[in-house]
């Protein structure tokens, strides 16, 4: 464990190094983001010693990718692996932290404040117009990070938004990312990480696609886990 939590701290502050480099380059080359941001990813999975286990596939013509959430390794997977400039949803308290709070405004990732109906209409025009740009939604309908075992029941903004522009939307599970970075207890370790990719859903209004795809996640999660004592 002191090994681990060793690691953790030096992998924290290492992330902190290397982002600032990554901050600056995106506002250098502002119209490039995406470039540095997986190059930054690429070497992060390098430097964490991950080995990827991959089901299904990315579908290209998805508006919205949704994904289980349990650390900040989640994200920085995501980077690496999105053939397209995903545009974020990030908590306004990101954007709000003293330099590294450029990490969202940088690269023009959509800013919510929770609790505010006047962030709500912004988000909903910030949405249309990432969209407009061809670039899809990234969000973690959960709201907060889990354990990884247990998918938390999700929140109502990613169905709002994908039934207010009638998107495509992916459901993505994510096994094991916080075995390799646990991101609020400060250890990691390497190891694999499993990416299933299920097939994509039209947000139809007045129908349960929402409600039906939050349980074949929390299936498709469980499962995995099904045989551990």
């Amino acid at each position: 464990m002191i090994f681990k939590k060793a690691r953790g701290i030096f992998t924290v502050v290492l992330m902190a190094i290397t982002v600032t480099f990554l901050i600056i380059l995106m506002y250098i080359f502002r119209g490039n983001t995406k470039y540095f941001r997986q190059k930054w990813a690429t070497m992060q999975m390098w430097l964490l010693g991950i080995t990827l286990e991959i089901e299904g596939k990315e579908d290209a013509n998805a508006q919205m990718q949704v994904m289980n959430h349990q650390s900040v390794l989640d994200i920085v997977l995501f980077e690496y692996l999105h053939s397209r400039d995903l545009a974020w949803i990030a908590k306004i308290e990101i954007a709000n932290l003293p330099w590294f709070g450029h990490i969202v405004k940088a690269p023009n990732m959509i800013l919510v404040e929770r609790e505010s109906k006047k962030s709500l209409i912004k988000l909903l025009k910030d949405c249309k117009e990432r969209l407009s740009t061809k670039r899809p939604i990234g969000i973690f309908p959960e709201g907060t990070r889990s354990k990884g075992k247990k998918l938390l029941k999700f929140k109502a903004g990613a169905k709002m938004i994908a039934e207010k522009y009638d998107l495509l939307v992916q459901p993505v599970v994510i096994i094991g990312t916080r075995k390799i970075l646990d991101s609020q207890n400060l250890t990691q370790e390497s190891g694999v990480v499993k990416v299933i990719y299920l097939p994509a859903v039209k947000a139809e209004k007045k129908t349960t696609w929402y409600k039906d795809m939050e349980e074949t996640m929390r299936k498709k999660l469980e499962s995995e886990f099904k045989n551990d004592i």
